[in-house]
């Protein structure tokens, strides 16, 4: 299942590469048409580009194939704190790879095919494009898997959603530091970058205390029930 849900998402993308490549140049300022030098350099370009675009799309058969391989060994409770995880993977990813591309793609690109423009000839190679806008696209949309990592600490006790919010100096340091080396170098971009990251990180505490009570309490708070019953 997992290889057909992939094989017809790749040659979805494929039938529509033009228009997929249109969507990856949409960014570029000036309605710019990045080049290539070699002979196969279209056509892997495009290759490349095209897989990474099934990879998300056959996204949630990939995470419902991988439940369905560990489903046996799950117990009750933890199938139902797994399936919400689930389900706010590809949503978060879809979330974050729309943020990275209608924000800090045209800034990022703004600032950077125009930094000392005056001095060189620039030219967008293809290939070195599209990594840029891949690798762009898909951190954002890691980084904001946020609120699963914090949600996942604090079920498993790890820490404790006080504690976060008594060291959230300290996480606003880190996501500034992740802000800088997000593609995108400059103030306005950086600043794109922590806006959504300190929400996020304010919004896993809210989770966190709603639905982060460890693993143990919960099972602790079952036994409990059922003995009173």
């Amino acid at each position: 299942m997992l290889i057909s849900a992939f094989t017809v998402a790749f040659a979805l993308c494929f039938w529509q590469n033009g228009r997929l490549l249109d969507i990856a140049n949409a960014p570029l300022p000036g309605n710019r048409t990045p080049i290539t030098f070699g002979v196969a350099e279209p056509f892997t370009t495009t290759v490349t580009i095209t897989v990474y675009a099934a990879i998300v799309l056959s996204l949630p058969v990939i995470l419902y194939e991988a439940y369905a391989y560990v489903l046996p060994a799950l117990t009750d409770r933890e199938r139902r704190v797994i399936v919400p995880f689930l389900v706010m993977v590809p949503v978060l990813f879809c979330a974050g790879a729309v943020f990275g591309y209608f924000v800090v793609l045209p800034a990022a690109t703004k600032f950077l095919l125009n930094f000392n423009a005056s001095r060189f000839n620039i030219q967008i190679r293809a290939k070195d494009y599209y990594s840029f806008f891949t690798m762009t696209v898909g951190v954002m949309g890691l980084i904001f898997q946020l609120p699963i990592g914090i949600l996942a600490v604090t079920r498993l006790g790890i820490v404790t959603p006080k504690q976060l919010a008594q060291n959230r100096r300290y996480a606003y340091l880190v996501i500034a530091v992740v802000a800088m080396l997000l593609p995108g170098t400059d103030p306005i971009s950086m600043l794109l970058e922590m806006v959504p990251l300190l929400l996020l990180f304010e919004a896993s505490l809210v989770l966190a205390r709603v639905f982060g009570t460890p693993a143990r309490a919960d099972s602790e708070t079952e036994l409990a029930t059922a003995d009173s019953t």
